[in-house]
């Protein structure tokens, strides 16, 4: 957790991380360089800077596709986990890369103009009724403003000023921006291309976004509908201690509300809400460490008592009520509002 917003130190496993993002990024763009002029088809010339802008645009739809690719993953895996940590450092590197690519646009087709560049950028193809001409250059100008309002807000700062439910929902939007760049590059790029390739290699990048969503999403309804069929007199039941592991969660869904991650720390049974108050990561899914529970996305704490952040922070979730009848764990899914500590359940058996 970062407090006042200071510049967060680069910490080992954010410079490996970095690092291994820098590189990734150079082998394409090198690889992409090498390819495309070396084995252009025969009578047919690509000028370097027409291949760079076009390796910057592979490079930034790449990135952006692997981005929405690790929300899914970590949901099916958590061996995914450690890509979500800093994936920020991702979205930012996307926007970049499509800011230099479109900055080499405007250079190479605009810049000897009459006109203003990105006046002749708009308005030097007006052919929004037809497919084959389609300005497709005005969707990826929406898309880069769109990317470009993610990179500006992705500091806590903004976390914090938005909230998390309206900075959530705004950086949503990047789906917006990605179906904007699939038609960017189908109505664009790909039509000047002989080979097919471009677009299965496009078509199958959007297809594997869209399938990863669903199978995750699959699952995590089942679950949710198991958890919710599992109700004794308003009570939810979690299901023996033994099936909760040691400082981790099971975590169960009530009827209306969200989630709720009932954790095991010793002999002692919490419930807390399952969404931290950062950017929604999922509680639940993460351990408790030095007595708090720790979001696996980005390590805020809450204690399992109250649902408060250590001092000197001021962040607070939901705490919920348990009770162990006859070896089985149960949680209400009413949340305790008053602020009070919540009494623990003991695994022994004896209420606290």
């Amino acid at each position: 957790m970062a407090h006042g917003y200071q510049i967060i130190q680069w910490t080992p496993f954010k410079k490996r991380y970095d690092a291994a993002l820098l590189l990734g990024v150079i082998v394409f763009i090198g690889a992409y360089l090498i390819t495309a002029l070396a084995f252009a088809p025969p009578g047919e010339s690509a000028l370097p800077i027409q291949v760079a802008l076009r390796a910057l645009g592979a490079a930034a739809f790449a990135l952006l596709t692997l981005v929405l690719l690790i929300g899914p993953l970590a949901r099916l895996s958590p061996r995914f986990l450690p890509l979500l940590y800093n994936r920020r450092h991702l979205g930012v590197t996307c926007f970049l890369l499509a800011l230099a690519h479109a900055a080499l646009v405007v250079l190479w087709y605009h810049g000897f103009s009459d006109l203003n560049p990105f006046i002749s950028l708009l308005a030097s193809n007006p052919r929004y009724d037809s497919i084959q001409g389609f300005p497709f250059e005005s969707l990826g100008v929406v898309a880069l403003l769109i990317l470009f309002v993610m990179a500006a807000t992705s500091h806590d700062f903004w976390n914090n000023i938005l909230g998390p439910n309206m900075w959530k929902a705004l950086h949503m939007m990047v789906y917006w921006a990605y179906a904007l760049i699939v038609a960017h590059v189908l109505l664009g790029a790909v039509q000047g291309e002989k080979s097919p390739l471009y677009a299965i290699v496009v078509g199958a990048s959007a297809a594997l976004v869209v399938l990863s969503h669903i199978v995750a999403g699959t699952r995590e309804a089942a679950r949710d509908a198991k958890a919710t069929d599992a109700e004794t007199n308003g009570w939810l039941r979690v299901g023996s201690p033994s099936d909760i592991p040691d400082s981790q969660a099971q975590i169960v869904t009530p009827p209306q509300g969200e989630r709720i991650g009932v954790f095991r720390d010793g002999m002692r049974i919490y419930a807390i809400s399952n969404v931290c108050r950062h950017q929604g990561g999922p509680l639940g899914e993460g351990r408790i460490i030095d007595g708090c529970v720790t979001c696996p996305w980005h390590g805020f704490q809450y204690r399992p008592q109250d649902g408060k952040a250590p001092a000197p922070f001021t962040e607070k979730v939901a705490v919920y009520r348990t009770r162990i009848e006859a070896g089985v764990v149960f949680v209400h899914p009413d949340p305790v509002t008053n602020g009070d500590e919540v009494a623990p359940s003991i695994i022994a058996g004896a209420q606290p």
